[in-house]
């Protein structure tokens, strides 16, 4: 076994332990990888470090074997404890040509296996063990039959999310969890908090990769982060790697929490390395934070513990924002908005349904404020490994409004005669996507330009939208409020469903000029009426029909709306001709309201002191 100056050699039947490549927690670990060779790249996992001249067919401690080209590079294999449990052609394959990439990672007998820089994504095969070795710990590099190269040889901890990665590699559907299982996950999922310090150097998503220090430990970032924040040496491409060797962990993991987060903390000995690393990647806003606090360390050193930590936070400039992101965060907007519409770093592109592609676009941006976008990206839908997303039914418009509003925090609408609609879009967009501060947005913005002639379509587009109600009942008392205007001015409420127009009707705000008009009303809604007309159209109407047949499925409706409509205050003349109309010949419930209410002003008119009334 040779090692050279930039990758490990092994020989056949031999096998390179490190106390480093440990899991830290057994039985659950991943290791992350460069091989180089003709076939049989091979990994033994196992609880105690093997010697060099291990070989896993002679162990009798248990152990798992992943074997990469096994066959002269055909096949892929695991084994347990030397007996073989997963023989697949095609799986995996090394190449003899150049290093590629893979990742392994455990979990309580869940073998996943994907090729890439990035681990936890490209996943390509699974393996679950009914009997799990929960106690490996150690990872071992061997090979089979000829010499194997290993680099960039790092073992990683799961992420907190691992179990997304239990599914179906073709299907995309989880495998082995029960409906009450997987709806008990999607609200965990629900209740967490959505923030980009969530992607605070997660492999999830990441498309550029520090390598840091002596050690060269792998730490992932996200390039449209990255970009937006300062001016990082970043190509087009879709992997990045940017080499760091001089600097040590602690000094990038500062810099990239300042970034992620707003915030960070630093020693006073290590403020000057963290300030040349901001200024070599131009992060401005913490080049003048270091700057002030090593000045102000210099007038007072009183004022600081030399062996506590400095606390450096992002001012904020917006504190009404609606959200951390952007505002709160280092990030320069203006630039942010110029990647969204250049597309320049973009993982994700958008077709739209009868628009072709609409935008090209970053995963981690949609999944930092949109729960279902993040749950595409990475639980194993098709969307996590495929570079589209089709979508249907989905107006073009409110989707680039949408997209202003991910890229910048801000609700931005250009006044026009369509604003209405399209803001009317814009929100149902956002509740579809979860998109939860956009559509908090959409709602103040639609209750402040609410008016009588907008209030039928925001009602019916609203009705059916649980989060909605307070819009549901604001357009209710709207249209109660101004029912004359609200009933003649269009049709539009014949279109309203049941439950809002019966609210309408019987709202305690209500206010008409007669009760003529409601009942007006209440016949243009039960028969769908294409053009307006009063009671006496419908009573000419019933001459050659039934009200079964003139109101259809809204008879029964109509019928239990009558009783609202306030007979007793109408005039006796009006009152004698409903009663002999056809209206009262057909509908016993409309003749027997109608006489109640005959009866009422002429019991009245009779009593002493009303003659003049």
């Amino acid at each position: 076994m040779i090692e050279e100056k930039k990758f490990l050699t092994v020989a056949p039947f031999q096998c390179a332990w490190r106390k480093d490549l440990k899991f830290r927690e057994a039985g659950r670990g991943c290791v992350a990888f460069d091989a180089f060779a003709h076939n049989d790249v091979t990994l033994v996992f196992r609880e105690k470090v093997g010697s060099q001249h291990y070989h896993y067919k002679r162990d009798n401690s248990p152990h798992y074997t992943v074997i990469l080209g096994s066959h002269r590079n055909r096949r892929l294999k695991i084994e347990v404890d030397g007996k073989t449990v997963v023989d697949e052609e095609g799986v995996a394959l090394c190449c003899s040509s150049t290093f590629q990439s893979y990742w392994i990672s455990i979990y309580d007998g869940l073998i996943s296996i994907g090729k890439g820089r990035y681990p936890f994504q490209n996943l390509v095969f699974q393996w679950l063990d009914s009997k799990p070795n929960c106690s490996v710990r150690y990872v071992g590099l061997s090979c089979w039959d000829k010499h194997v190269g290993y680099r960039n040889v790092n073992v990683l901890p799961l992420p907190n999310n691992h179990m997304l990665l239990w599914k179906q590699v073709d299907s995309g559907e989880f495998e082995g969890k029960d409906d009450g299982e997987q709806e008990l996950e999607g609200e965990q999922m629900n209740d967490e908090k959505w923030g980009l310090e969530n992607f605070l150097e997660s492999w999830e998503l990441s498309d550029v990769l520090f390598i840091v220090g002596k050690d060269e430990r792998l730490v992932p970032a996200h390039k449209v982060v990255l970009q937006a924040s300062g001016n990082f040496p970043l190509s087009l491409s879709n992997e990045d790697v940017i080499q760091l060797q001089k600097i040590s962990y602690p000094i990038l993991h500062a810099l990239l929490q300042y970034i992620y987060t707003g915030q960070t903390q630093i020693s006073e000995a290590q403020l000057g390395s963290l300030r040349a690393l901001s200024l070599q990647f131009e992060v401005m806003p913490l080049v003048k934070q270091c700057e002030e606090t090593a000045e102000r360390f210099k007038l007072n050193k009183k004022l600081f513990d030399s062996g506590k930590s400095m606390e450096l936070s992002y001012p904020s400039f917006q504190p009404h924002c609606c959200m951390a992101f952007p505002s709160q965060l280092p990030i320069n907007v203006k630039r942010l908005k110029q990647l969204q519409l250049t597309g320049d770093y973009s993982d994700i592109n958008i077709y739209i349904e009868g628009h072709g592609l609409v935008a090209q676009l970053h995963k981690v941006i949609l999944s930092l404020w949109s729960v279902p976008f993040s749950k595409m990206f990475t639980n194993g839908m098709s969307e996590s490994s495929s570079s589209e997303v089709f979508l249907s039914d989905v107006s073009p418009e409110a989707f680039k409004v949408m997209l202003k509003f991910l890229y910048s925090g801000v609700l931005s609408l250009e006044d026009s005669v369509e604003f209405g609609t399209l803001l009317l879009q814009v929100l149902l967009l956002a509740d579809q996507f979860g998109v939860t501060h956009l559509y908090q947005e959409c709602c103040k913005t639609l209750l402040e330009c609410l008016s009588e002639d907008s209030v039928c379509p925001i009602l019916q587009a609203v009705s059916s939208i649980p989060s909605c109600k307070l819009i549901e009942e604001t357009c209710e008392r709207k249209f109660a409020m101004h029912f004359d205007y609200c009933t003649t001015s269009s049709l539009d409420f014949i279109l309203l469903d049941e439950t809002n127009f019966s609210n309408i009707i019987q709202h305690q705000d209500l206010t008409v000029t007669s009760e003529e008009r409601v009942l007006n009303a209440i016949f243009l809604w039960g028969m769908r009426a294409k053009e307006f007309c009063g009671w006496e159209k419908v009573s000419e109407l019933l001459v050659l029909s039934t009200p079964d047949l003139l109101f259809k499925d809204r008879f029964q409706s109509l019928n239990d709306f009558l009783p609202f409509v306030r007979f007793p205050l109408m005039p006796h003349d009006l009152l004698k001709k409903l009663g002999q109309s056809n209206l009262g010949r057909h509908d016993p419930i409309f003749h027997d309201l109608v006489r109640e209410g005959i009866g009422y002003v002429e019991f009245e008119s009779l009593r002493p002191g009303n003659e003049q009334k």
